[in-house]
């Protein structure tokens, strides 16, 4: 084994100041921008700088309650949209040009506080004795409250925009999905309201290529959503945790194995390649069972058939299997997990740990083609779940959706599985990196990858990405991972 030093480190590089005074729930990176958008039970949005790590202005008055969930409205320029869902059962879309999102030197941070710790600040001489009023307008006229989008019975828990920014999904404790659709500025309209689901929604998350949208729920289920004609519906139910679903994320479009494909060697690693091609993008889980699930679809291939058929029913249905479970290491439910360009998945949770871990294609003897690295790597037994000790090891599952069997669509195909189940896998997921107590003795809410814009007067020409961890304590913290 290497000396310790050799490991790849988590280490702390920022907390972003001034933080919330109260608990700050997700940290949403801007998809273009050095910019973080945090949400926290306060009633506010802070906006901080990732180039400074100081807060810019904050987003406030639009609910009456905790706001829980953010995302920013991908594809724009010049303007940048914030969708927030709060606990008061609405959706707020907020607007801002890009030039009012530069830092300002000559403002004091301050000014960007929720009014009544401001107001506090300066009493206690902290502030910069500017007129409060003054400050206020200046707020409202930096973020406009463009529109609030009614219709959920309870609070919302999370918003997701698609791809292309045309969608935006939306999920609550009523145990339902709304799709909502832009049709002109300002301007959207319900297209679906997804009841399926038997206990709160948790979470949604849009494919990064398709019209497709991933759910994680109470009842332990992960359910796969599209339009078929005119209609959205389920189309794929995902089914393997014990408990309650926290969190759903989508890998990005071109996956990255860690470790050097050797030529010449006979292990399945080209048929295997061609299989994820097909299949396209994976689905992350994470639950309150402290387990991480990879799933994969089962790709159709469409075979010519007689045009005497009279079979011409199509079927949206998708075919899902688990594919693997990542070492287990976290010793409380796993609230948030993140996959980031860079191909490495990190995950947090009650326990306060963050851990991060890599896909590493497999030896000619089955363990996975790297240094060791004194983590979780395989073999290692984990926590109890359920009175049974797992392996920390990632084991390949066998399918948990059921075989749909053929399916014929209106062009006279039909459609049977692509896959041979006997392709070998041929990576595995290891634990490269661990820290514990990041957030001290609070919860950990959530985590993301952003790209790091600190250095080089922003520029990040090595995609370097930062980890972003959200807090009970109302801070957020930005990481480094020394590999």
């Amino acid at each position: 084994m290497p000396p310790t030093s050799s490991l790849p480190q988590i280490s702390h590089l920022a907390t972003l100041e001034p933080s919330s005074p109260s608990r700050a729930w997700l940290t949403a990176p801007h998809p273009t921008l050095p910019l973080l958008a945090t949400c926290s039970s306060d009633k506010t949005v802070r906006i901080y700088s990732l180039t400074t790590f100081t807060l810019l202005s904050t987003i406030t008055g639009g609910h009456k309650r905790s706001i829980r969930t953010c995302a920013w409205k991908p594809n724009l320029k010049g303007e940048s949209v914030l969708a927030t869902g709060s606990f008061d059962a609405s959706v707020g879309l907020w607007r801002r040009y890009d030039d009012d999102l530069t830092p300002k030197p000559t403002k004091d941070v301050l000014s960007g506080l929720d009014f009544d710790a401001r107001d506090e600040a300066i009493a206690a001489g902290g502030g910069t004795g500017a007129d409060p009023a003054g400050e206020e307008e200046e707020e409202d006229e930096e973020w406009r409250f463009a529109i609030v989008l009614d219709g959920h019975d309870s609070e919302v828990k999370s918003v997701a925009w698609s791809a292309a920014g045309n969608l935006l999904a939306t999920c609550s404790r009523d145990k339902s999905v709304w799709v909502w659709e832009e049709v002109g500025d300002d301007d959207y309209e319900t297209v679906a309201v997804l009841q399926e689901h038997a206990g709160d929604v948790k979470c949604v998350a849009w494919h990064p290529e398709e019209e497709l949208l991933a759910s994680a729920s109470y009842d332990d289920d992960v359910r796969l959503w599209r339009e078929d004609v005119d209609d959205w519906g389920c189309c794929g139910v995902l089914r393997g945790h014990g408990s309650t679903v926290w969190g759903v994320v989508w890998e990005g479009v071109g996956a990255k194995i860690f470790g050097h494909v050797e030529g010449g060697r006979g292990d399945g690693r080209e048929e295997w390649g061609r299989r994820r091609e097909k299949s396209g993008p994976r689905l992350l889980s994470c639950s309150d069972d402290l387990s991480i699930r990879v799933w994969r679809r089962r790709p159709r291939e469409k075979v010519q058939q007689s045009k005497l058929s009279i079979i011409r029913s199509g079927s949206a249905e998708e075919d899902w299997v688990e594919e693997v479970q990542l070492p287990k290491v976290h010793s409380r439910p796993i609230y948030a997990i993140a996959w980031g360009k860079n191909g490495r998945v990190v995950s947090t949770g009650g326990d306060g740990a963050i851990v991060v871990y890599e896909e590493r294609w497999r030896t000619a003897g089955g363990d996975a083609e790297s240094k060791t690295t004194g983590a979780h790597g395989g073999g290692v037994e984990g926590p109890e779940v359920n009175g049974e000790s797992k392996s920390a090891g990632a084991e390949p599952m066998e399918g948990v959706t059921k075989e749909t069997g053929s399916t014929s669509d209106a062009n006279g195909q039909q459609e049977k599985p692509a896959e041979t189940e006997d392709v070998p896998e041929a990576t595995e997921w290891v634990v490269i990196a661990q820290t514990e107590g990041a957030h001290g003795v609070f919860e950990v809410n959530h985590v993301a990858w952003a790209l790091r814009r600190d250095k080089n007067g922003g520029s990040n020409a090595e995609q370097e990405e930062v980890i972003v961890t959200t807090g009970d304590d109302g801070t957020v913290k930005v990481w480094t991972l020394d590999v």
